[in-house]
């Protein structure tokens, strides 16, 4: 409660929090925002920002909203390797595909100490995006997963709340409950 009060939100007097929401807004969504008497506070939120994006090296001025251009590694496919492909995706070279010996030195790249100027990858890769894209630590910030770490596909969904209504006030979503995950992929 402190640190909502803190930030210039209200409490009510029984000691809970009114709906605070978390959305990117363009300038006229905000004055629009504003200008409505049911809002009590409009404010920026800058400081996941600031949070480092993947790959580091390569995301100079990249955000959660407008991230900047990447291509997924899929198996058998080859890369030049520069000092800029080097840093998207070293990780992957070097972690995942097991080329520890793997660097780059005056703008050569090496792998397994030797020169290269174009790596094939060894397996598919995959980019995870959250389900809340504005407020999810996926691979913008991680990177990618190779295949041999996905273990699993969802199924059905158990469970789905509409976190803008209480449980007790058509807060559960029952048309999803039970039903298939992937409904198109079944």
């Amino acid at each position: 409660i402190a640190n909502i009060t803190a930030l210039g939100f209200s409490v009510n007097p029984d000691g809970t929090v009114p709906p605070i929401y978390v959305a990117p807004l363009t300038p006229a969504m905000k004055s629009a925002l504003k200008a409505d008497h049911r809002v009590t506070k409009v404010m920026k939120v800058p400081a996941s920002e600031q949070v480092a994006m993947f790959p580091a090296g390569a995301s100079e001025g990249w955000t959660r909203a407008d991230y900047g251009e990447l291509w997924i590694p899929a198996k058998g496919t080859t890369i030049d390797l520069t000092p800029r492909t080097w840093a998207m995706y070293e990780r992957c070279i070097r972690n995942y595909e097991g080329h520890d010996d793997a660097y780059i030195k005056d703008g050569t790249v090496y792998i397994d100490g030797k020169p290269a100027k174009t790596y094939t990858f060894g397996m598919d890769y995959y980019f995870m995006m959250g389900d809340n894209r504005d407020n999810s630590a996926d691979s913008r910030y991680w990177g990618f997963v190779p295949e041999d770490h996905i273990v699993g596909k969802p199924w059905r969904v158990i469970v789905s709340f509409d976190k803008d209504k209480s449980i007790f006030n058509s807060g559960i979503r029952w048309n999803r409950i039970l039903k298939a995950a992937n409904p198109d992929k079944q």
